[in-house]
């Protein structure tokens, strides 16, 4: 296994790679750090751990919705979006707040920063 150095939102990371995915983790690694230097440049949210979360359960959800998804080809209808116009603004925001929110709730006092 070879080891890569990472850059992730300034901070460094000693990364392990299997044989030949060298460039797939840092593929992977450029997606998170876009991700959570999105977030963090919002300027909403400060804590690291909170950004890190934020990224993973956009990159998971968009991740679900990429048509390579396995589990796309298995869902119903129902799941489908009923257009094709994307979420407006208000409407993206209010469900950012409301994610912030749980976190908060599951983060408790000493991860409230907002």
């Amino acid at each position: 296994m070879k080891q890569l150095e990472v850059q992730i939102m300034g901070q460094s990371y000693l990364l392990g790679a299997p044989e030949g995915g060298e460039e797939r983790l840092r593929q992977a690694v450029q997606r998170v750090d876009d991700a959570m230097c999105k977030i963090r440049d919002a300027g909403k949210i400060k804590a690291r751990e909170r950004i890190a979360v934020l990224a993973a359960l956009n990159l998971a959800f968009d991740l679900g919705a990429s048509p390579a998804s396995d589990e796309k080809a298995g869902r119903s209808e129902a799941m489908a979006p009923s257009s094709s116009v994307p979420p407006d603004s208000t409407q993206s925001e209010a469900a950012l707040n409301a994610l912030i929110e749980r976190l908060d709730v599951a983060l408790g006092e000493d991860g409230r920063l907002i």
